[in-house]
C-alpha cells in the first residue's frame, strides 16, 4: 500500500494508526464504507469542508469531521468556528482548495491548514476511522491523539 500525505503527516506526529483498504464499487458515502469495514457508522467519520463569507478574504474555510450516520448542524458548526454563517463548499472547489477528491477527503494533509473540528462523539471510542486521503483508504486511530497532532478541536456538531 502506498503511503498518502495524510499517513506521512500522522506518522511524523507520532500517532499510531491502522490502514484499511476498501472497494469504491458500492459507493463512496461513509455509511457504505462503515459496512465494508464491518464497523458501526458511529465510529466511521466523514470529512466535510465548509466556507464562510468574510469581508476581507472572500471566504474562510473550515473542516468538520462527523459520524457517517450523522448530519452536520450548520448552526452548531458556525458556533464552533466562531462565524456568523457557514455553507457547504461547492464540490467543484474541493480538489483545487484541499487537494482531495470527493470520497477521499481527509482532515489531515490538505493543501492549506484549515481549522478542523471533530464531533465530540469521537471521544466515546478508543479509536475512530477517517479518510486516509484517497478513495479506498481509511485510517483508524485515537481521536484525541489525532486532534493533538493537527490542532483540531472537539465540539458538538451534529443535528
Amino acid at each position: 500500500m502506498l503511503k498518502t500525505n495524510a499517513m506521512r503527516i500522522i506518522e511524523s506526529a507520532g500517532v499510531t494508526y491502522k490502514a484499511y483498504e476498501w472497494s469504491a464499487d458500492d459507493g463512496l458515502d461513509a455509511q457504505t464504507i462503515a459496512r465494508q469495514l464491518q464497523q458501526p457508522a458511529e465510529r466511521v467519520f466523514k470529512t466535510l469542508v465548509t466556507e464562510a463569507p468574510t469581508q476581507q478574504h472572500g471566504f474562510e474555510h473550515f473542516v468538520f469531521v462527523i459520524p457517517a450516520n450523522a448530519e452536520l448542524s450548520v448552526k452548531k458548526a458556525a458556533r464552533a468556528a466562531k462565524v456568523k454563517d457557514l455553507e457547504m463548499l461547492p464540490l467543484k472547489k474541493l480538489l483545487p482548495l484541499t487537494g482531495y477528491v470527493h470520497g477521499g477527503c481527509s482532515p489531515v494533509g490538505m493543501k492549506k491548514n484549515f481549522a478542523v473540528f471533530i464531533d465530540e462523539t469521537a471521544m466515546l471510542f478508543d479509536t475512530f476511522f477517517i479518510s486516509g486521503g484517497k478513495i479506498g483508504l481509511t485510517l483508524e486511530m485515537n481521536a484525541e491523539a489525532l486532534a493533538k497532532a493537527i490542532g483540531a478541536e472537539f465540539a458538538d456538531l451534529t443535528l
